[in-house]
């Protein structure tokens, strides 16, 4: 039963409207002014008020200042027998949900407090909600280097900076852009993902810009692209450092012009996004070796943000694998399993060139292959228990630079191969390549992995 407060100094409008709210299956309360309003909403919050304009002392409007400041989820309706347009429009500013002039009608009284009551009830569902996304999202680490993670996002999150992220793969970059998302002031709009690296360059205008029906073959109706699905919300560009020289420099002149046509289109449209971008390369050298525009990076390159590997973060592995333990165990629906003390040693000790990524896989590896419930250093994956191999020193027989350099890569790659167990989506990840561009990359060098593997 929803509990309504009447706030009038007259004495029979509360008692009439209080009659007519009771019949109606709602619970009312009544207070007689502003600070008794006040009182009895702290101590019995109710569901909505119905607030009265001209009182003794305090006026109504004054009071729905205080309520929205200090209950800001209460939904309240104002009342006024000689209300004026002046009137009406400080209330709405102020948060009220609506304004009825007296003498009130009853049945539009009822359709409003149904429509209050239920704008109410949506908005604690999408607090709850949000709660439960900040939750899912939460950036996990108690270190030092990731207390001042989480310190920088609490700063930045409430600006409209654009933000870069940079950091290896795997150590939960998009959750950095999306908890500042969250955090900002554009939580309730959309926050778009683009992967730089997996869109092709033919589709990136498509994509990026959307077109209209009948722009080129196979566009059979209008689409919006992620720029103007993420007008007033916020825009992940991740991966940025493999979006072609070409791409960057049409988003550059969005980004400046805050406006761009789609494919086959010839209206302006206008957009307001904010920009959030990561990679897992090293900008400045990309920008020293051509790959990379120097205007697009300082103009992305308002507030820097820098997630740490895991190997620097060691404090957070038995944090991280017991979150990890509980959620893949819940999924699987079996009993909430824990590792061994050895276990978690071995672990902490790992170098996880995949960072986060690769510890909750191996953890969700774990929750579904072992059959007890604890998890045992024997059911480790070997490269786990391998003791760190040092790379040797590599011997050139050629003089000749290109020869040295496919050496070299040979030896490299052959080491991370092993390192990862000879799982190339998992080594592509640590060398920064994508899995087809690592497959070619060996081909051309001659390494067999299957031989590798099935050796193991």
């Amino acid at each position: 039963m929803s509990k309504i407060l009447i706030v009038d100094d007259e004495e029979g409008i509360r008692r009439s409207v209080s009659d007519i709210l009771t019949d109606e299956g709602y619970a009312a309360m009544a207070a007689a002014d502003g600070p008794a309003a006040l009182a009895q909403i702290e101590s019995d919050a109710p569901d909505l008020v119905l607030l009265d304009v001209a009182m003794p002392g305090r006026d109504g409007v004054d009071i729905l200042g205080e309520v929205r400041q200090r209950f800001p989820g209460l939904p309240v309706v104002m009342m006024s027998g000689h209300g004026t347009i002046e009137t009406a429009v400080r209330a709405t500013k102020l948060g009220a949900y609506d304004f009825l002039e007296k003498p009130l009608s009853y049945d539009k009284l009822l359709l409003c407090i149904d429509h209050a009551l239920e704008r109410g009830r949506l908005a604690l569902e999408n607090r709850e909600l949000r709660g439960a996304v900040l939750a899912t999202t939460e950036i996990v680490g108690n270190c030092e280097i990731m207390r001042n993670l989480k310190e920088q996002i609490a700063i930045a999150a409430p600006t409209e900076g654009w933000i870069l992220i940079t950091g290896e793969n795997g150590t939960g970059k998009e959750l950095v852009a999306r908890q500042i998302h969250l955090r900002s002031r554009r939580s309730d709009r959309a926050f778009v993902a683009v992967n730089s690296a997996a869109i092709p360059e033919e589709l990136i205008e498509s994509e990026l810009f959307g077109h209209e029906r009948g722009a080129f073959t196979g566009a059979i109706q209008l689409k919006r692209g992620r720029f103007e699905l993420a007008d007033g919300g916020t825009l992940f560009f991740d991966e940025i450092g493999d979006m072609s020289l070409m791409t960057q420099a049409k988003i550059l002149r969005i980004l400046e012009e805050h406006r761009f046509e789609r494919v086959g289109g010839t209206a302006q449209i206008e957009v307001n996004v904010r920009v959030i971008a990561a990679t897992n390369k090293d900008l400045q050298r990309e920008m020293s070796e051509g790959r990379f525009r120097e205007d697009l990076f300082y103009r992305l390159n308002v507030i820097p943000f820098h997630v740490p590997p895991l190997r620097e973060r060691r404090a957070d592995i038995p944090e991280l694998t017991q979150g990890f333990l509980v959620r893949f165990s819940a999924e699987s629906g079996s009993p909430t399993k824990r590792v061994s003390d050895a276990t978690l040693e071995k672990l902490v000790a790992f170098a996880w060139p995949g960072n986060v990524r690769e510890l909750k896989n191996i953890v969700e590896r774990l929750v579904l292959m072992t059959a007890g419930d604890v998890i045992e250093v024997e059911h480790l994956p070997a490269h786990l228990l391998a003791p760190p191999r040092e790379m040797p020193t590599l011997r050139l027989a050629s003089e000749r630079l290109s020869e040295a350099r496919q050496a070299f890569e040979r030896h490299y790659l052959v080491e991370k191969l092993r390192a990862n167990g000879w799982n190339i989506s998992r080594t592509a990840a640590v060398v920064g390549l994508a899995r087809e561009s690592l497959s070619r990359k060996l081909r051309s060098l001659g390494v067999e992995v299957g031989k590798q593997r099935d050796a193991m």
